[in-house]
């Protein structure tokens, strides 16, 4: 494929770079995560990652060294044979592009007749072999309008999550019109909404930290909605995520070009820890608008838009239509919010069964809740309240961790 807004401005095929890190070097950065933080989430993506002949020997030294191996992809190449090899490989499961249910309006943007049908058949195949599976939506001008259908498409067909994707015009992407702020704004009201009524599927804003503002506007009462965006559903980069690159470059989120590291010249880790702009991203001192937002702690935009526009990461993000009102910041919530809250055994039992990568973000959810119906103990019943407005009640199937504890890890921020 050629998709017009590729991030890598990809322009191999089946052979790749001469140059990609090897099976052995992506093993090592694997192991180095794992050392680090058992149960952290590994996201395999490209270019197109199913044309790695070694992706399942990555993916399986992932899964057995306890880290959530998942994989995202243009759903082409999930033939029955390789859906049933990723499931013996041990991943996690799979998330597959699709940005239109208008065939020519898919392939157009994909830059391959053909394509649409062929991921039509991924997500068949994946639906029908049990893998669990997600939608990746790009939103854009031309595709705004179908989410209300995208959101039944992806209810129908058995995904779990429906990610909208909103573009950073970088790499071939750079020549596109993106979305515009307003439209921008009025479709992350809708994912709003539609995550209220759609209680069996997972509607979220990717790359959207506006969403945290919006949401915090239509429900200011709602402890939930004081959340950070910093602690998972707003903008990660180079807090809890980065970016390594078929080359090995480290950056602080894809749409970010702008290299920490190279893990062929320094460790990983130490990258990670280490590098200014994630130390930057950890502290921020935003300018402009962004600096003088009430929000700028909830949702404190998005940090690769002003990159991309030829200024500092710290500037503010010009695709924001909000302006400041000059009121108070907002305090994300804070400990002493539920500082009162405990856990039952049992709910803690459940919470260590949790995935690592979410269990933060689940503890202060459920926390939240506790607080904001006025009580003061974590019960299984609450979780599975929050599970159900998450899930519809049908949990994720993640293999690994049916059973037995995740073990904790104290150190820093975390990969």
């Amino acid at each position: 494929m050629r998709c017009a807004h590729c991030y890598l401005d990809a322009g191999q095929l089946c052979n790749g770079a001469a140059n990609e890190l090897t099976t052995a070097e992506v093993q090592d950065i694997l192991d180095k995560i794992a050392g680090r933080d058992w149960g952290t989430m590994v996201v395999l993506t490209g270019g197109e990652p199913l044309l790695r002949k070694d992706l399942e020997a990555i993916i399986s030294h992932g899964a057995q060294k306890g880290l959530a191996m998942v994989v995202g992809t243009n759903g082409m190449a999930l033939t029955e044979r390789r859906v049933t090899s990723l499931k013996q490989a041990g991943v996690l499961g799979v998330g597959i592009s699709l940005d239109s249910l208008d065939e020519a309006r898919h392939d157009y943007f994909r830059g391959l007749s053909g394509g649409w049908q062929r991921t039509m058949a991924g997500i068949e195949n994946c639906r029908s072999h049990d893998l669990s599976f997600q939608l990746h939506f790009s939103i854009t001008e031309d595709n705004a309008d179908e989410l209300p259908d995208m959101i039944e498409f992806a209810r129908a067909c058995g995904a779990r999550v429906l990610n909208t994707f909103f573009l950073v015009c970088t790499g071939r992407g750079e020549s596109m019109s993106d979305i515009s702020p307003l439209k921008y704004e009025r479709v992350l009201s809708q994912i709003i909404a539609a995550q209220k009524k759609n209680t069996d599927l997972i509607i979220r804003a990717r790359c959207a930290p506006h969403f945290k503002r919006i949401a915090h506007q239509q429900n200011p009462d709602s402890m939930l909605n004081r959340i950070s965006g910093m602690e998972a559903d707003g903008c990660i980069a180079g807090t809890h995520y980065c970016r390594i690159t078929p080359q090995g470059g480290v950056t602080a989120c894809p749409y970010i070009p702008d290299e920490a590291g190279n893990i062929r010249q320094s460790d990983f880790l130490e990258i990670w820890d280490h590098a200014p702009d994630f130390e930057r991203l950890r502290a921020p001192e935003l300018g402009g608008k962004c600096g003088m937002c009430e929000y700028s702690q909830l949702c404190g935009g998005c940090r690769a838009r002003p990159v991309a526009a030829g200024r500092d990461l710290m500037d503010e993000d010009p695709f924001c239509v909000y302006a400041p009102q000059g009121g108070k910041v907002i305090s994300p919530l804070a400990e002493l919010d539920t500082a009162d809250v405990c856990w039952s055994d049992e709910a803690e039992q459940r919470l260590g069964r949790i995935p690592f990568f979410v269990r933060r973000l689940v503890k202060k959810r459920a926390e939240a809740y506790v607080a904001e119906i006025g009580e003061s103990v974590v019960t299984p019943d609450h979780l599975a309240t929050l599970s159900a407005r998450r899930f519809g009640g049908n949990g994720p199937k993640i293999p690994g961790y049916a059973k037995g504890d995740i073990r904790e890890n104290s150190q820093g921020n975390h990969p």
